[in-house]
């Protein structure tokens, strides 16, 4: 694989060395973060990056393109969020960025942050390159939500932008996806 990316930057990778929670530290630190905001009164979201072609690249040019490109996303998105915000890959196919203090609005900042950005990667296998198809939803925490619910959340917030699910939110406070180019 390779990736051609417009605007590498260097940064230092969070604490562990990687560039993303697994699954089980992922739901533990946005419990950390989910209980911090009850207790103080902040404001907390989540931004959900799905690739939508990965299962399809992986199945025609193997496994260790899946995990490379996962780990190059997450290496560039680290680059467009601060330094206490938290990547974490829930699934296989997904990212997630915890945002603690960030209200809808500013979820939607970063997250057009993120589109923009992940428009300038390219995948080249098997001598084609190509686009990464991406589907980002976002959701604010509220309050007596759990981080399972606030995934859920995010993850229909995704399905939304992608087309796949048709109703719209009647709250203005639900999940939504985020406009922008795919």
């Amino acid at each position: 694989m390779a990736a051609n990316d417009n605007q590498p930057r260097s940064v230092t990778p969070p604490p562990g060395g990687s560039d993303w929670l697994h699954a089980a530290a992922l739901d533990e630190r946005l419990g950390e973060e989910i209980k911090r905001a009850e207790r103080q009164s902040t404001e907390l979201s989540c931004l959900l990056v799905a690739i939508d072609n990965l299962d399809e690249l992986a199945s025609e040019h193997g496994e260790e393109l899946r995990e490379q490109t996962l780990g190059y996303v997450a290496s560039a998105l680290r680059r467009e969020i601060r330094g206490f915000d938290r990547i974490g890959r829930p699934s296989d196919r997904e990212l997630m960025i915890v945002l603690p203090g960030a209200d809808g609005a500013r979820g939607e900042i970063v997250a057009r942050r993120v589109l923009d950005r992940l428009q300038t990667i390219k995948v080249e296998a098997g001598g084609a390159r190509r686009q990464l198809r991406v589907s980002v939803g976002l959701a604010p925490w509220q309050e007596g939500a759990s981080a399972q619910e606030l995934l859920a959340r995010t993850r229909a917030a995704s399905r939304r932008g992608n087309g796949e699910e048709t109703r719209a939110p009647a709250d203005p406070e639900q999940p939504g996806p985020v406009p922008g180019p795919r």
